[in-house]
């Protein structure tokens, strides 16, 4: 993947990225809503490196020589909510290692020192209790991890930050940073009329919207801002498609 891709994909947000996936027909792979930054200004970006827990740290340190500079550990440990998967000694080495982040489906502890330390690190919360018990390693502990109802593998990216977690496919990449760019360019020129006291309301003209549906009950305000305003398909106003 072309670095300076993955530059560009670092300077969009989640919401961003869901939108440009909308607006080119790739489906839409967030985390569940309460995977969440431990620290709200933590924002990360990279390849997917996958680690299935298994209660001891050995898929992470495999996971770790499998890396690239930048990539991202994501931590599979089932969802549960019983046990911490990472602390912050796994945090610094993480780090240490060259990579971006961390993703965990599943908790962490340590947490005033995981934000000293700095790395961006996503998960379902926070709970003292590492884990209880040792199960066997898989042969593939490294080659695929759910999270929520996604499997990932190192053929993902994942980017987090305040508003959550989204996963992108390779080979889609470029195509989805560049409609997110897209996505971003559009609503600066929308913050910036609405600095000058141009409502979205104008922006869109909802006054005509509101003139044509009288004589057409059945429009909708997607179909309208096509036929009639035109406007772009980088707007968040045509992105979010009608049920």
């Amino acid at each position: 993947m072309d670095k300076s891709v993955i530059e560009r994909l670092k300077k969009l947000t989640t919401a961003h990225l869901t939108d440009a996936c909308l607006r080119v027909g790739v489906e839409v792979r967030c985390a569940p809503y309460n995977l969440q930054a431990i620290d709200k200004s933590m924002k990360c970006a990279g390849r997917v490196r996958p680690a299935r827990h298994v209660g001891a740290i050995d898929p992470f340190l495999m996971a770790m020589e499998r890396a690239d500079e930048g990539d991202v550990l994501v931590v599979d440990d089932g969802g549960r909510t019983d046990w911490a998967a990472v602390g912050d000694l796994m945090a610094h080495e993480t780090k240490n290692a060259g990579m971006s982040g961390i993703v965990i489906w599943g908790l962490n502890r340590d947490t005033e020192e995981q934000i000293a330390i700095g790395l961006p690190i996503f998960s379902l919360g926070q709970c003292s209790t590492g884990p209880l018990q040792v199960d066997l390693h898989s042969p593939d502990a490294n080659e695929w991890a759910r999270v929520g109802k996604w499997i990932v593998t190192e053929k993902d990216f994942v980017v987090g930050d305040f508003d959550g977690v989204i996963f992108l496919p390779e080979d889609r990449l470029e195509e989805i940073v560049a409609a997110g760019e897209g996505v971003l360019a559009k609503e600066d020129e929308q913050r910036a009329d609405m600095a000058k006291g141009i409502s979205i309301r104008q922006q869109i003209q909802f006054d005509k919207f509101m003139e044509v549906r009288k004589n057409n009950p059945g429009i909708t305000l997607r179909e309208f801002l096509v036929t009639e305003v035109d406007l772009p398909d980088s707007s968040e106003f045509v992105l979010r498609k009608e049920k």
